[in-house]
C-alpha cells in the first residue's frame, strides 16, 4: 500500500508539471500573438463651426502710383535724388536748362509794362476827349474812338498777364519736384540728356506710395454667385479682414477689405475683378508682389475635420483608413471639402464625428489588419 501510495504521489506531481508548462506556453503564446500587433497613431474626427474659404492668386499694387514728367524741353543739369529712396511732395527732384524760358519772362514782362503804358495814354486820351467833347471841340465819333483805344488797351494788359504767367509757369517747370510723397524708382535720364517735353509730357520717374496696397484677383462668375449666397453678400462681415498670404513668410500678418468689385464680368474668361486694401507695416510690402488670397465663402456650423494627411487617393477616389470597434482597419472612401487652418481637412460623406482613423503608417497598414490604436491629437 505504501508503495503505491508514492506511486500515486509521484503520478500527480507529474501531471502537475505538465499542467504548468503547458500553461507557461500558452502565456508565452499570447504574449507573442499581442506583440505581433502594431501599434497604429489614431485620431477622431472631430466637429467644429468654420468658417470656409477659398484661395485665389492676385497681385499687390501701390496705392497710388505717380508719374513724374517733364513739362518743358531742355537738357537735364541736375538731379536731386537717390534711386529708391522716399521722396516727398515738392521736393526737387531734376533741374532742367532754364535759359529759354528766363528769356521768354523778360519779354513777356516787357511787353506787360508797354501794355500798361499804352492804357495809361489812351485812359488820359479818353477823359480829355470827354471834357473836349462838353466844350463841343470834338465829334462824338472821335469820343468813341478813343473809348475803344483804351479798351484795348485793357485787353492788350489781359493779354500780357496771361502770357507773363505762361512763361513763368514754363519757368517753374525748369524745377522738376515730386507732385506726391513715395519711393521713387530708377531709370530716369542721366544729366546731359535732352528732354523734349513741350510738345507733350515726358515721363521721367514714377513715385510709388505704398503707404496702402491695393490687392487685385479674380475670380469666376460662378464663385461670385457663391459669394453672394454667403452671409450678408460681398458686404458682410466675412469679406472685412479677408487674410492675405505670401509664398514667404513677410514678418507680419497682413488683411485686406473688399471695397471693389467689377461692375461686369469679363466675357472671354468668365471673370470679374476684386480689389482690397490692406496697411503696408514697416514698408514690407512692394508693387507687384505676388499674393493669394482666402476668401471666404460661407459658415458650416457642424463641419466634419479630419487631418488632410490621412487622407488617401487612389483610382476611386479619396479614402481614409479607418478603425472599427474591433480595432480592425477598415477601408473608407470619403469625399472632402475645404482646406482648414492649413492642415485640417474638412470631410461632407464617408465619416462622422468620433470615428477613428489612421494618422500615420498608411503605407504599411492593410484592410481587415488588426491593430493596437494609440489614440493622439
Amino acid at each position: 500500500m505504501k508503495n503505491n501510495y508514492i506511486g500515486v504521489l509521484i503520478a500527480f506531481a507529474c501531471l502537475s508539471l505538465i499542467v504548468t508548462g503547458c500553461k507557461k506556453n500558452d502565456n508565452k503564446k499570447e504574449d507573442e500573438r499581442m506583440d505581433a500587433i502594431p501599434t497604429v497613431d489614431v485620431a477622431e474626427a472631430t466637429t467644429d463651426s468654420i468658417t470656409l474659404y477659398q484661395t485665389y492668386p492676385g497681385t499687390l499694387s501701390a496705392g497710388q502710383t505717380t508719374d513724374v514728367v517733364a513739362e518743358v524741353s531742355g537738357r537735364i543739369l541736375s538731379v536731386h535724388y537717390v534711386s529708391g529712396q522716399y521722396v516727398k511732395k515738392g521736393q526737387a527732384l531734376f533741374t532742367i536748362e532754364s535759359t529759354t524760358y528766363r528769356d521768354a519772362v523778360t519779354k513777356a514782362e516787357a511787353a506787360l509794362s508797354t501794355a500798361r503804358s499804352q492804357h495809361d495814354y489812351y485812359t488820359r486820351q479818353h477823359a480829355a476827349m470827354q471834357k473836349a467833347f462838353e466844350a463841343d471841340a470834338v465829334s462824338q465819333m472821335e469820343v468813341l474812338q478813343s473809348k475803344s483805344n483804351m479798351e484795348q488797351a485793357a485787353a492788350s494788359i489781359r493779354d500780357a498777364e496771361a502770357a507773363l504767367s505762361t512763361a513763368k509757369l514754363n519757368l517753374s517747370r525748369c524745377t522738376v519736384v515730386a507732385p506726391a510723397s513715395g519711393y521713387i524708382s530708377s531709370g530716369a535720364p542721366d544729366p546731359g540728356n535732352y528732354v523734349n517735353g513741350q510738345g507733350a509730357p515726358i515721363k521721367l520717374t514714377t513715385i510709388y506710395s505704398n503707404e496702402t496696397m491695393t490687392a487685385k484677383f479674380y475670380l469666376s462668375d460662378t464663385q461670385y454667385e457663391q459669394l453672394l449666397g454667403s452671409e450678408g453678400g460681398i458686404s458682410g462681415p466675412l469679406y472685412r479682414s479677408v487674410p492675405v498670404n505670401f509664398k514667404e513668410q513677410v514678418g507680419h500678418d497682413y488683411t485686406t477689405d473688399l471695397f471693389y468689385v467689377s461692375p461686369s464680368v469679363n466675357e472671354s474668361t468668365g471673370s470679374l475683378l476684386l480689389q482690397g486694401t490692406l496697411k503696408n507695416k514697416n514698408n514690407e510690402l512692394k508693387d507687384g508682389m505676388y499674393v493669394t488670397i482666402s476668401l471666404p465663402y460661407g459658415t458650416s456650423p457642424h463641419a466634419v475635420l479630419v487631418k488632410d494627411a490621412s487622407i488617401g487617393t487612389d483610382q476611386r477616389g479619396k479614402y481614409l483608413y479607418t478603425v472599427n470597434d474591433s480595432n480592425k482597419v477598415a477601408y473608407t472612401p470619403v469625399e472632402i471639402g475645404a482646406l482648414y487652418q492649413d492642415s485640417l481637412r474638412v470631410i461632407t460623406s464617408g465619416v462622422k464625428p468620433g470615428d477613428k482613423y489612421v494618422t500615420k503608417a498608411l503605407l504599411t497598414v492593410q484592410r481587415g489588419e488588426k491593430i493596437n490604436p494609440r489614440l493622439t491629437k
